[in-house]
């Protein structure tokens, strides 16, 4: 069930219904309509996927109880482990044993031509990644003494699964949202408004940007041998929008739909192409993941806390694995790996440039832009083989000119609609972003005069109306992660 079907709002209708026709009565009861409608939302993928779910919501709740009743430094240990032994092992199985064996038997067939090993036909569950890092996080918090678990298996269940954010974050930690599955809801309407408005521009920045921009991006990529260099380079800055806008996106509309069951996630992004350094990119880019590697794996490694050699250690161990998390495939190791040496390299080099506070800035911002939008290039192709295909095309010797690019894109189709689209709307998200800043869609607007703010929502719905993507629209790019 996708955010930008007819099928999810629907519903979202009956799923509001009938949870504040609960909620004004019985807290338990409200909640078993949330836990009730995540498995519904989960399982119309794949039924059977509700199973691990089930399995690390119980591990981790049982866990979770024993651990705090647990003093024994030794036994702690032990029921920490378990608990990431369950959580990864899981994660481990589906997401990255055919990634393993695969590279395991090329080792391998360095040295013999004999294979041991054989891959599986494995079907990789929907926000596996997102939920185990959730439900890791809060057995983690109660080791460390952070956290009291929740009494309620209910309430538990209903954080592990909570669907607007189940697929795709944000990654929330139990500190933040239990306690709103702990006290009885009330309605607010401002909430409720706001929350609205952010789905309304999170459908927006899916289904007319993102999407539409698929449609280039995914022509050029699917055949990158039929065009130059600068075609390449173009594909890839457009890509870098087009994941921008639908994974924001997605978030936008998993914070605006909490928003009208009483709930607040955390907002996942900040604008991040006008971040100023690498530094600051990951403080603005998916910032429920990049908090959750600080604390969980960054920090435990030592952090900054140790001299120069470790700290370069820590942070290339952090993001590659963090690539890693993204995806099982070399590629994404590359780009976690690029975003690491990009880090460190940034700790030597920006002392050293002394120039004007505001042009240092401007600087920082447009080499920052480049090389995150560079380093798309490898979170793009499907393989290290296409990205050889990529870079033999960017740099090899032919003429390097836009007509080649647009022609091949006029002639297959994908530039005339959404070439036409793009002038007109991509000037809007522009616009909000530059003056977004700490805000929200909605707080950015609240005090404008009323006749602006509501001709500009209609602007927006017509928008969505007329240049969204509506039949066989792509699925949210993280749903893959």
């Amino acid at each position: 069930m996708f955010f930008n079907s007819t099928t999810f709002f629907i519903f979202l209708i009956i799923t509001l219904i009938v949870y504040w026709k609960t909620a004004t009565s019985s807290l338990r009861l409200s909640n078993l309509v949330l836990l009730a409608s995540s498995y519904i939302f989960y399982g119309w993928w794949d039924w059977r996927f509700l199973i691990l779910i089930v399995i690390s919501s119980t591990s981790d709740f049982f866990i979770g109880q024993f651990l705090f009743k647990t003093n024994g430094l030794k036994k702690r240990k032990i029921l920490l482990v378990l608990s990431i032994f369950v959580n990864i092992g899981i994660l481990f199985f589906f997401k990255y044993y055919n990634f393993f064996i695969d590279s395991l038997e090329s080792l391998t067939g360095i040295v013999s031509d004999e294979s041991h090993w054989s891959s599986l036909n494995i079907i990789l569950p929907v926000g596996i990644s997102f939920y185990t890092f959730q439900t890791l996080s809060y057995t983690i918090d109660i080791y460390k003494r952070k956290i009291a678990p929740t009494k309620s298996a209910l309430t538990f269940f209903t954080f592990v699964a909570f669907f607007p954010q189940l697929v795709a974050g944000p990654i929330e930690r139990a500190q933040r949202l239990i306690p709103q599955f702990e006290k009885k809801p009330k309605f607010s309407f401002s909430q409720a408004s706001s929350g609205l408005k952010l789905i309304l521009w999170g459908l927006f920045k899916k289904m007319v940007i993102a999407d539409q921009l698929s449609l280039i991006v995914d022509a050029v990529y699917a055949n990158p041998e039929n065009f130059n260099g600068l075609g390449i380079v173009l594909a890839t800055l457009l890509f870098g929008f087009q994941i921008y806008c639908d994974f924001s996106g997605y978030s936008d509309i998993a914070i605006g739909t909490a928003r009208l069951f009483g709930i607040e996630l955390m907002i996942n992004f900040r604008s991040p192409y006008f971040a100023t350094s690498i530094r600051d990119f990951w403080r603005r880019w998916h910032i429920s993941l990049s908090t959750w590697f600080r604390d969980y794996l960054y920090i435990p490694l030592g952090g900054n806390q140790s001299n120069l050699t470790k700290w370069t250690r820590n942070i290339i161990i952090t993001f590659v694995i963090s690539g890693l998390w993204h995806g099982a495939n070399i590629t994404f190791v590359i780009w976690g790996f690029i975003h690491g040496v990009l880090f460190v390299l940034e700790r030597f080099v920006s002392p050293l440039i002394k120039i004007h506070k505001k042009l240092k800035n401007v600087a920082g911002l447009l080499i920052t832009f480049s090389v995150v939008n560079f380093s798309w290039l490898f979170f793009r192709a499907d393989s290290w083989s296409q990205v050889k295909i990529l870079f033999k095309t960017i740099f090899n010797n032919k003429v390097v000119s836009s007509g080649s690019f647009v022609q091949l894109l006029q002639n297959s189709g994908h530039l005339t609609e959404p070439g036409r689209m793009l002038l007109f709307v991509f000037p809007i998200f522009v616009l909000i972003e530059i003056f977004i800043g700490n805000k929200t869609f909605a707080e950015l607007l609240n005090n404008s005069p009323k006749f602006f703010r509501w001709g500009f929502y209609y602007i927006i719905l017509l928008s969505i109306l007329f240049f969204g993507v509506l039949n066989s629209a792509p699925q949210f790019i993280y749903f893959q992660f």
